[in-house]
């Protein structure tokens, strides 16, 4: 056992002293580029449904709205959240933990190639415009049953990867017996569990009930029941790569701008409870569907607002950090101590602007998570002004910032000046798109605009007329944001391929001085997951028996595209 410490000690020291080594290094830089090209592919499809929703642009009669629709989220949605947050987390592991065990490095690769597999599967129908279902892909609409087989391998290579995941933690637990793990690998914990939980509802949905209804070996599908199954992974996807998002905010931006993090224990503490309650939140989805009681719902609104309470946290948490940071390098007066901020440096601003536009994105969860407010918004342009501020600016401009020294990192380059102009350039346009355009979303949605529909003047009716100018708002939005798509793209593979070669260190935050030491508790996983199984029986074993014992009669599939 000793020589096993010191092997594992000499083996962290020395990937610190180097850096990655390169087999890992392939490995994130494989995901980061996945999800680099479905950005400026799903950037371009956006730009197609933001110009044809203001009325400038008609699809050829090859290339359907709804077709279009899907493979945007598919990109942007799955692919891109995905492999950015793998990409990053492995990389996290492996700096942290002393880089990565060879059969870790087998189950990334197989992971890798059975997710490459399956989203080539679900490609294949969406371009043959089988499987323009959304990418929500809920009953009664059917695709093409290979859409969904290719689900099914993408969810196999998720639970391959967070397999490693657990394999890498636990190999280091052993060898470290009494100590905490490392934040980042804290949280990589964290995000795998939910990617496991999250995952198992929907392998259900697709494996016992889409796949055989749509091969036609079932009659009619419990559509209430897919719906349930679906929401409880769809809106746990949205709050992992939030809870990646969370981890950079935490460990990485303090270190940045020159700061410390500020309490180890409520950084554990907000991961522990988005853990055990986020599953939950999917619920919050159905508040005006049928067939669930007013009690079920009742309990799930405040299931969904739980998962507020560590967002506030953060929010407590970073601005305490800047404050303080900043008033350690001279920063005077009530909102002066601003100016000392690093406002020049795309690896701050970035992620900076993402915590500020999670405020109204918040805002908005809270306000479709309650009964009478979701009534107004629900399957309105609301909805999708507030995906797009939550996703498209909190968590993707954190991944925009992270990209700026992780890709030098893992490429053995660095961030030249001029390539952090750039990204300044980048982020402010990026920034001016996404709040034209999700500003309009949300004001065309309070007054009625829909959603997930392509343009209509519903034959000049003069309420939907008033739509318009919001529209045309949606249409210059979206051009703005593929030009911050050309120009992020354009920038990772620069800083992985062509910029000059030199060291970059992967920042990660030491705790402040004289911090109380943190409670070993925390590092009870086995509980945590248990109680994690615990709320989630609460919440769904009743409503999903009575969904089951007093089913509706089954949908036949619909094709409405």
């Amino acid at each position: 056992m000793e020589s096993a410490l010191k092997s594992t000690s000499f083996k962290e020291k020395t990937n610190q002293i180097l850096g990655i080594s390169q087999e890992d290094a392939r490995i994130s830089k494989s995901y980061l580029s996945i999800a680099f090209i479905a950005l400026l592919l799903g950037g371009f499809l956006g730009l197609l449904q933001g110009l044809n929703r203001a009325g400038v642009l008609q699809l050829p009669p090859w290339l359907n709205y709804y077709q279009v629709l899907t493979a945007h989220g598919i990109l942007l949605v799955v692919v891109l959240s995905a492999f950015f947050t793998i990409g990053y987390f492995y990389a996290g592991l492996s700096h942290t933990l002393g880089g990565l065990l060879p059969k870790v490095r087998k189950m990334a690769w197989i992971g890798f190639w059975m997710k490459i597999f399956g989203f080539v599967l679900v490609v294949i129908p969406v371009l043959k415009n089988e499987a323009s279902v959304m990418y929500t892909f809920y009953p009664p609409m059917a695709a093409s049953p290979m859409f969904y087989f290719g689900l099914v391998f993408i969810v196999l290579g998720i639970w391959m990867l967070s397999l490693g995941a657990f394999t890498q933690v636990a190999n280091w637990r052993r060898n470290h017996k009494g100590q905490h793990l490392p934040i980042l690998a804290f949280f990589a914990t964290g995000v795998f569990v939910l990617l496991v939980g999250a995952t198992a509802f929907v392998a259900v949905e697709v494996l016992f009930m889409i796949i055989p209804w749509t091969l036609g070996w079932t009659d009619g599908i419990n559509v209430l029941l897919a719906r349930t199954l679906f929401w409880a992974f769809g809106h746990t996807a949205v709050n992992i790569w939030y809870l990646t998002a969370v981890s950079a905010w935490y460990v990485i931006v303090p270190k940045i701008i020159g700061g410390n993090r500020w309490n180890d224990l409520l950084t554990r503490m907000v991961v522990i409870p988005l853990v055990i309650m986020n599953i939950t939140g999917g619920f919050h989805h159905q508040i005006i569907d049928p067939g669930i009681s007013e009690s079920i719902k009742y309990m799930h609104v405040f299931m969904s607002l739980a998962i507020g309470f560590p967002s506030l946290m953060t929010a407590y948490a970073m601005f305490r950090v800047f404050e303080r940071t900043a008033r350690a390098k001279g920063g005077k007066g009530l909102v002066g101590w601003y100016k000392k901020m690093p406002w020049g440096d795309v690896r701050f601003l970035s992620p900076f602007i993402a915590m500020v536009a999670f405020i109204p994105a918040g805002a908005g969860g809270i306000a479709q998570s309650t009964n009478q407010l979701d009534q107004v918004v629900h399957n309105t342009m609301w909805v999708v002004g507030h995906f797009h501020l939550t996703l498209g600016m909190s968590v993707i401009m954190t991944f925009f910032g992270i990209s700026y020294w992780l890709v030098p990192y893992l490429s053995k380059r660095v961030l030249t000046p001029a390539m952090n102009r750039l990204g300044v350039v980048q982020t402010v346009i990026w920034t001016i798109g996404m709040v034209i355009m999700s500003i309009s979303m949300h004001a065309a949605g309070l007054f009625g605009s829909p959603r997930r529909t392509s343009f209509t003047t519903y034959g000049d009716f003069a309420e939907t007329l008033g739509w318009n100018p919001y529209m045309a708002a949606v249409g210059i939005g979206a051009s703005l944001l593929l030009i911050g798509v050309i120009l992020q793209v354009y920038a990772v593979f620069n800083l992985m391929f062509f910029a000059p070669k030199g060291v970059t260190e992967f920042p990660i935050a030491e705790e402040e001085a004289g911090a109380a030491k943190t409670p070993y508790w925390t590092e009870r996983w086995g509980i945590w997951v248990v109680l994690m199984l615990l709320v989630v029986s609460m919440a769904y074993v009743l409503p999903i028996a009575d969904m089951i014992m007093n089913a509706p009669p089954g949908s036949p599939p619909f094709k409405t595209w």
